[in-house]
């Protein structure tokens, strides 16, 4: 049975359980990130402690999603999406039972975020690619608005959430609930899971380079991904974007409020400005999904150079706010498309593979860019945004001169 045959036996109500459970698990991270981040700060010193734990969680996700896209391809995005969320559930519990009747102390903590960050590596695909299994190929476009702007709104609204649920009523209570939040994802990818079995067919899912060894069966995957010149362009622009802003803006941003924009608290603004601008790309890309992808991708990419570029002349927190939502506007809008084009043009067989590069390519590289971003801030907050907003404009000029990407519809 194709993937078009079961779009007719999935109704309504179970993509509307999908969109429901990407959204609660998009929200859950938000909160996750916040809490255990406080959490580490209320157990030890602000220090290497923090960086530890994040570093826990962040490590087993980019090592593990590469092997993790075989296994969805192996196994099925719906088997493997209920099976992270449910690990995902074991561990908040195992901490939440820690935290309410023990002490964990610092290792204990960084081993279950570990768990969890290798839980992310086999969701952020398997979610990703489980997607078309259940939604309409004319729908795909606004279902992943949908679901990355739940991912955006809980980025914008996150912190102030987790804070404010700590501050009333502490870190047990407040994980108590993430950990609820995570329940009703899992349960809700577990009614799904159930559904494409019934509709699908299994028999024909681990044909072709499937069957020999797992290591045959990635580098076929990112074989096809180097040769195919759209999915090549998009993973190294995704790569290029991510290098060059993620540590510019939140490391230089730091800086820059400092020196130009009144103090610490303006960051904060600025952020908020890049979260809703990304909200809002979201959404609009879900929406009124672009006639001309490929224009539209080169686009996506110098909004955003131009918006590093702007950051260069910024003085005053309404302007850094207005130019950090245009960042995070054109991060929103091309995120949604490159998406939902992977999600289209990648053959099944191999979608699991694709899009755990295209996470990987998305993660993986905050480290360097927040090491080149402490490289580059001696010379000045002004050097550093010109360089980066340089970089990606020039990623989107040789994205442009790609006639496979610049022909996209």
């Amino acid at each position: 049975m194709t993937i078009g045959e079961r779009h007719g036996r999935l109704g309504r109500s179970h993509l509307r359980r999908l969109v429901v459970g990407q959204g609660l698990a998009a929200v859950t991270d938000a909160l996750f990130i916040v809490w255990l981040t406080l959490y580490v700060l209320d157990l030890a010193q602000p220090g290497l402690a923090t960086g530890f734990v994040l570093v826990a969680v962040a490590l087993p996700r980019a090592v593990l999603l590469p092997p993790a896209g075989v296994l969805v391809d192996r196994l099925g995005p719906d088997r493997v999406v209920a099976a992270a969320a449910w690990l995902r559930v074991a561990v908040l519990l195992t901490l939440g039972a820690l935290v309410t009747f023990a002490a964990p102390s610092l290792t204990t903590v960084a081993l279950l975020g570990g768990l969890l960050g290798a839980a992310d590596a086999a969701y952020f695909p398997a979610a990703l690619a489980l997607l078309p299994a259940v939604v309409p190929t004319e729908q795909l476009a606004r279902v992943n608005g949908l679901v990355q702007g739940a991912e955006s709104g809980g980025d914008l609204v996150g912190p102030a959430v987790a804070a404010g649920c700590i501050a009333a009523a502490g870190f047990p209570a407040t994980l108590g609930g993430i950990t609820a939040m995570a329940a009703l994802a899992a349960a809700a990818f577990s009614t799904l899971a159930r559904v494409v079995r019934r509709t699908g067919d299994r028999d024909d899912k681990g044909d072709g380079d499937e069957q020999p060894g797992n290591l045959r069966a990635l580098t076929t995957g990112l074989g096809y991904a180097w040769r195919e010149p759209v999915v090549r362009g998009m993973l190294a622009a995704i790569a290029l974007i991510n290098l060059a802003v993620v540590g510019p803006v939140l490391v230089g941003g730091a800086v820059l409020a400092d020196q130009r924009l009144g103090g610490a608290g303006a960051l904060g603004i600025v952020l908020s400005g890049f979260g809703a601008g990304s909200l809002a790309g979201s959404l609009a890309a879900g929406w009124r999904p672009p006639a001309r992808r490929g224009r539209t991708v080169v686009g996506g990419v110098a909004a955003i150079g131009a918006g590093m570029l702007g950051l260069a002349a910024v003085t005053q927190v309404l302007t850094a706010t207005a130019v950090a939502s245009l960042i995070g506007l054109g991060s929103g809008f091309l995120g949604v498309v490159v998406v939902a084009t992977l999600q289209e043009r990648v053959p099944e067989h191999l979608l699991g593979r694709v899009l755990s590069l295209v996470v990987l390519a998305t993660v993986a590289f905050d480290p360097f860019s927040y090491v080149l971003a402490g490289a580059l801030l001696p010379y000045g907050t002004t050097t550093l945004f010109l360089t980066s907003g340089t970089a990606v404009l020039t990623c989107a000029a040789l994205v442009a001169t790609s006639p496979a990407v610049r022909s996209l519809h």
